[in-house]
């Protein structure tokens, strides 16, 4: 009968603990990831990555979640035709054979109640390496504006690109890259 007991008490703890993570959609017209490289002599380039999508679940109270994103490189927005058409090649992001690049993670940290970083794994151009992100700004609370609940955030990494196989025009342009994603996720 004991025995039953606490099977049946840590069944019903396992239990609660996974109704007891939120699920959040990422809004995908708000979080266009934005990169910036510098040049050497010369100005950084900026630029933008229009579509993105991604999955948040969420604990506050037991400090633990995860996120999963996705990054559509075919949307990527230099500012110009020219200068997008140039970075979408092969050799830059080929965009043909890796439409997507992605982060993972179910390990977010925590300070106090709120979301400081999430460490996990970044896939781009088809190689994946260990990456945390710096969540900065994070709060959930009632939308003003549509009354839905929300947690949001502004999320940054930087990596090298090198690593990713992105070596063209090194050390010309910077092997650093700066990534920024404003974060708005809308609970399930």
């Amino acid at each position: 009968m004991k025995k039953y007991l606490a099977v049946s008490v840590v069944m019903g703890t396992l239990f609660t603990s996974a109704l007891a993570a939120d699920s959040y959609t990422i809004d995908s017209g708000f979080a266009m990831a934005s990169f910036d490289i510098p040049r050497v002599a010369f100005s950084s380039q900026r630029g933008l990555f229009k579509k993105t999508s991604g999955k948040v679940a969420l604990d506050l109270g037991a400090k633990k979640g995860s996120v999963e994103f996705t990054i559509d490189t075919r949307s990527i927005d230099m500012g110009s035709a020219a200068w997008t058409a140039h970075l979408s090649d092969e050799g830059l992001f080929n965009v043909k054979k890796f439409p997507t690049m992605t982060f993972k993670s179910d390990k977010l940290i925590f300070e106090g109640s709120k979301v400081v970083a999430a460490e996990g794994q970044f896939t781009m151009l088809g190689v994946t390496k260990p990456l945390k992100l710096v969540v900065n700004n994070f709060q959930c609370g009632i939308s003003p504006v549509d009354q839905r609940r929300m947690c949001s955030g502004n999320v940054s990494a930087n990596i090298k690109r090198s690593d990713f196989g992105l070596t063209k025009y090194l050390p010309v342009v910077s092997d650093e890259v700066s990534i920024s994603v404003p974060v708005d996720a809308y609970k399930d």
